[in-house]
């Protein structure tokens, strides 16, 4: 396998041109600072509520302090590549639960949509008022061996992580303003108004000031933080279930002056708990009759009911056929290498050289049940070659790809870790834009992995450079409380990581 692409630095001690600048920051600087410096981040992450649910144990989400840097031109691609694939799915699910015209034409198997976990029969029929199913999404991506970014999956049904996007901001501007004197970085604070822009615009027609709702499944979610984060940073109510009801398929809100209708519904509850009529019975996080509400078209569920359908790993294999056959475009980004085991033919193959593959189940979310081939015990791989014979349909095969790294904090001092990126994309009807930066997410351990924050990954601030021809509007952030110690750190220790390989989680 080919070495893993070392995001700053060319070669040792060269780094590339969009990291130059902080580099120069960086470099005469001592590491004991940012040891200091990201001890107290931390307190102040926990001071503030920015943590996560692992391992049973609320922690500070950890936050590497030396940014990842993404170039004006490169952002582009990127941009534009995310915008084709969110609209093309976009067309695709509106097909699927609607005239299903992708069937008789034979680009998806209708087999295929059919026995996803995700297919949900109750969400056809319903015509949301703007045409709108992904409002909110988050495309990960990760960098091959030769630099080239590359689709890793895509997350259309409750797409998580942006408020560390936005925490993760306004701490670096805190603790390091140094490393912004000279940086060119577009901002990310524009992300709370857009998303309720694209809510508002979402709401049922003819309702001229819709009331927008955050429904939560309550403080014990591991993401509740970021559901209060973004309902506080929009200026809308965060609900339970408990605290909507549903009659006459109209959903109101109760208050302390009576009922008040709701028009648009940013729900953080998966589909299985959201309806009791139409899902699990057993749920009470979810709304009695809020499915069928929204058929009534009275009010907007966002992101839509069903949607996991376009996120099955399964479907991810076919999303350049649907990018051509409904936009008759080529793909901009191109997806893994990914077998599906559709035929006894491809099974055999897999089944042969296990070893050699990373193993994904289709329906695995977190990086749970990946199986990495050629790092796994003869024991994974005879539990995975019994699940593969049991369920084909369940899992697919893709080409172990050597992630990119950046340099990272760890224990030991400053060392490269493997990272990938979550861009988050609001579709508003008329558009789809992209934050700028998202979500950097760190495999901490050496060699490890995994990135997923539910398994102990990190992050990093990601900066997009402004193109230098651009005027850059920089707003102000607002201050944390808590006073933070102004040291900065070195990287001369760092350099490329060429002996580091790995797959995503």
């Amino acid at each position: 396998m080919a070495e893993a692409w070392d995001e700053m630095f060319a070669s040792p001690g060269d780094p590339r041109p969009a990291y130059r600048s902080l580099f120069s920051t960086l470099q005469p600087l001592s590491g004991t600072d940012l040891r200091v410096r990201a001890d107290q981040l931390a307190r102040v992450f926990t001071d503030r509520g920015v943590t996560f649910a692992y391992a049973g144990e609320e922690r500070p989400f950890p936050l590497d302090l030396i940014p990842r840097i993404i170039s004006a031109a490169e952002w582009d691609l990127v941009t534009r590549a995310v915008r084709q694939r969110v609209v093309a799915l976009e067309r695709f699910l509106a097909d699927v639960y609607g005239p299903g015209e992708v069937f008789t034409d034979g680009v998806v198997p209708r087999r295929l949509i059919t026995t996803s976990a995700h297919f949900a029969r109750e969400a056809v029929g319903i015509e949301p008022a703007n045409g709108v199913r992904v409002h909110i999404s988050g495309v990960d991506l990760i960098r091959d061996e030769e630099g080239h970014f590359r689709v890793l999956e895509d997350n259309l049904r409750i797409p998580s992580g942006v408020s560390y996007v936005i925490e993760n901001r306004r701490a670096m501007t805190q603790t390091l303003p140094s490393l912004f004197a000279e940086a060119r970085v577009l901002p990310v604070d524009d992300y709370p108004a857009r998303l309720l822009h694209a809510l508002r615009a979402a709401a049922p027609e003819g309702v001229t000031d819709p009331c927008v709702v955050v429904l939560t499944p309550g403080v014990y979610n591991a993401a509740y933080f970021e559901h209060a984060l973004l309902a506080r940073l929009m200026g809308v109510e965060l609900v339970e279930g408990r605290d909507l009801v549903c009659s006459n398929n109209v959903v109101r809100m109760r208050t302390t002056q009576g009922e008040r209708p709701v028009h648009v519904i940013y729900r953080r509850v998966d589909d299985d708990f959201l309806d009791p009529l139409h899902f699990r019975p057993d749920s009470v996080i979810g709304i009695p009759g809020i499915v069928n509400a929204a058929r009534a078209g009275n009010v907007t569920l966002a992101n839509a009911i069903g949607n996991g359908v376009a996120d099955d790993k399964l479907l991810y294999t076919y999303v350049p056929d649907l990018i051509r056959y409904y936009l008759h475009e080529e793909p901009l980004l191109a997806n893994v290498e990914t077998h599906r085991l559709d035929s006894d033919d491809i099974v055999a193959h897999v089944l042969d050289k296990l070893d050699t593959y990373v193993l994904k189940p289709v329906d695995g979310a977190g990086g749970k049940g990946i199986v990495i081939g050629p790092r796994a015990d003869e024991r994974e791989l005879a539990q995975v070659r019994e699940a593969i014979v049991a369920d084909p349909r369940g899992w697919i095969a893709q080409r172990p790809v050597a992630l990119s790294t950046s340099p990272t904090l760890v224990d030991q001092g400053v060392a490269p870790r493997h990272i990938d990126l979550r861009p988050f994309a609001i579709n508003d009807g008329n558009d789809v834009w992209l934050l700028p930066g998202g979500l950097t997410r760190v495999a901490l351990p050496e060699g490890a992995l995994v990135v997923n924050s539910s398994q102990g990954g990190g992050s990093k601030d990601t900066w997009v450079l402004a193109d230098e021809q651009a005027p850059l509007t920089v707003r102000p952030v607002p201050a944390y409380a808590v006073d933070v110690i102004p040291h900065d750190v070195s990287l001369r220790d760092a350099g490329p990581a060429s002996q580091m390989e790995g797959q995503q989680q």
